[in-house]
């Protein structure tokens, strides 16, 4: 793959070509942050919404669920089933486009 961009060093304009391994060892620890996160927040979760989780799985959404193979990974540390939504880029904002167009809703938000 062909990555075009700024040369730090130079300052100039530069292509480079990386194979997936080097956009693997990239984003590891951007992983290893979510995945830690993910466990935080099941671990938080209050145990009748657990049971949903359960049942219907974690939804990925938003242009991270794009990540190749994030959705097994999840799956593998979890044990729950993973699934990506239909279009994650667009979810997030139609979502937040229903919740501000919901007014009861909306007012159910607890904001600390």
């Amino acid at each position: 793959m062909e990555i075009k961009g700024r040369n730090l060093i130079e300052g100039v304009p530069k292509t480079i070509t990386i194979d997936d391994s080097e956009i693997r060892e990239s984003l590891g620890e951007c992983i290893a942050v979510i995945m830690n996160a993910i466990r935080v927040a099941l671990e938080r979760t209050p145990p009748e919404l657990s049971a949903d989780i359960s049942d219907r799985g974690i939804v990925l959404t938003g242009g991270g669920a794009l990540i190749k193979n994030l959705d097994k990974r999840i799956r593998e540390e979890t044990g729950l089933p993973v699934s990506v939504a239909d279009d994650p880029l667009a979810s997030v904002v139609l979502g937040t486009g229903k919740m501000l167009s919901d007014f009861r809703l909306l007012r159910k938000i607890k904001i600390d």
